[in-house]
Parts: C-alpha cells; sequence; structure tokens
C-alpha cells in the first residue's frame, strides 16, 4: 500500500479500541494488538535545550558538530483522559532496523531516540512499526511551526502566553487547551499537542495541566 493510501487509512480509522491490520502489518493469525487510549500526544521538543543537557551526551545524530536542529519529534505518545499505557505487548519486533528509523531523520534525528519512543510508546498503537512511524510524521505535518521558532538565530526570552498564541494563530482550529508549551531550567522544553486518532486538535485538560508555569522562557538558538 502506497504512503499517502496506508496514511488515509490511519487518519479515518478509529485507533481507539480497534485494531487496524494493514498489508505489511500483522496477519490475521497474529495476536491482537493493544489499541485502548483515548487520544495521542504529539512531543516536539526544542532540540537545542535537550543538546545542552546532560542526557544529550554521546547523541551524535542530534547534537552532533554542525547540527542544526529546532523542533523536533519526542515521540507520538498514546494517552488515556488519566495516565498513558506503555511498554505493551506486541507481536512487532522491539528493535526498530537503520533502514526504516533514518528514514525519520528531518524529524527524528536519533536511532537511540527512535527505538526507545517505539518500545515505550509506539507498542501500545496497535499499528506496525512502518504504520506508526508514517503517522508520526503525519502528525508532525499536520502541525505549522511558527516563523519566530524556525527562524531562531539568537537567544530569545519569550513569553509562554505568546508561544501559544504563535501556534493557536498559526494553526486553525488549534485551542490554549490542547497543548502545552513546557520547560527545563527556564529554557523552552517542549511543545505537546493534544490530537485525535484521526490526527485531529482536541482539548486536554490534564496535558495543559503540565504546562510551564513561568511566565516567560529563554529559547536557546538552534544548532
Amino acid at each position: 500500500m502506497r504512503t499517502s493510501a496506508r496514511l488515509n487509512v490511519l487518519r479515518a480509522a478509529a485507533l481507539a479500541g480497534a485494531i487496524v491490520i494493514l498489508p505489511n502489518g500483522a496477519g490475521a493469525d497474529g495476536p491482537p494488538k493493544p489499541s485502548r487510549f483515548d487520544f495521542y500526544v504529539l512531543a516536539l521538543s526544542w532540540s537545542p535545550t535537550f543538546c545542552a543537557s546532560a542526557k544529550a551526551a554521546g547523541n551524535r545524530d542530534q547534537c552532533g558538530d554542525g547540527k542544526r536542529y529546532g523542533l523536533v519529534v519526542h515521540g507520538l505518545w498514546p494517552q488515556n483522559e488519566r495516565g498513558y499505557p506503555e511498554n505493551c505487548p506486541t507481536d512487532q519486533p522491539r528493535r526498530v532496523p537503520d533502514k526504516l528509523g533514518r528514514t525519520l531523520f528531518d524529524i527524528m534525528p536519533s536511532m537511540g531516540l527512535i527505538g526507545h519512543q517505539w518500545r515505550k510508546h509506539g507498542t501500545c498503537s496497535g499499528l506496525s512499526q512502518m504504520d506508526y512511524f508514517a503517522l508520526t510524521r503525519a502528525a508532525y505535518e499536520r502541525i505549522r511551526i511558527p516563523d519566530a521558532l524556525k527562524a531562531a538565530e539568537k537567544t530569545m526570552t519569550v513569553d509562554v502566553d505568546a508561544i501559544e498564541t504563535q501556534f493557536t494563530r498559526a494553526n486553525a482550529g488549534l485551542s490554549r487547551q490542547a497543548l502545552a508549551i513546557t520547560c527545563e531550567r527556564g529554557k523552552l522544553s517542549e511543545i505537546r499537542v493534544c490530537l485525535t486518532p484521526e490526527l485531529a486538535f482536541r482539548d486536554c485538560p490534564a496535558i495543559d495541566a503540565q504546562a510551564c508555569s513561568l511566565p516567560s522562557v529563554t529559547v536557546p538558538p538552534a544548532r
């Protein structure tokens, strides 16, 4: 099945509480896949903040010399109204092949990150590896990144409220209750956007409550 047709199937299907079987996924004889969740959280990480942290030690794919990533995909997380599933049983491989993972490097530039996100979150989607990462890309492409963040070439201090406004203005139908701006030690950390299984924006009070409590954050330049 071509990628465009596959994404149409994924968007149209009610993934929450349903099993989706696609040609290169598990066969009819495979064990049922866990897929009971309420919505997705697309977590977009501000790469310069991550790369300045101890967690980035040794991550040359994302943080090595000459890398200039801004917002990258941290993950696409199946979520419940309260809590979330993780590390679900699956008939899919635990390891993500390099051939598949490296097709995502423009939006998710680390094999370690890709593998971890698949094992912790992707296994709970009810999808094959290929379909989960196709849906991850579709979710990323669903979001329009404000120009101010695309062109962050010097350190800025920005009101958290202003970042929310930039995103809601750039994305029709996205409300402030459907996203959370998170921070780490006063720096922009993540933009988290809540999506239905069909990738429509939806409010998510529990995620919104996790937003940064500071009035403003530092935005390090893209690197």
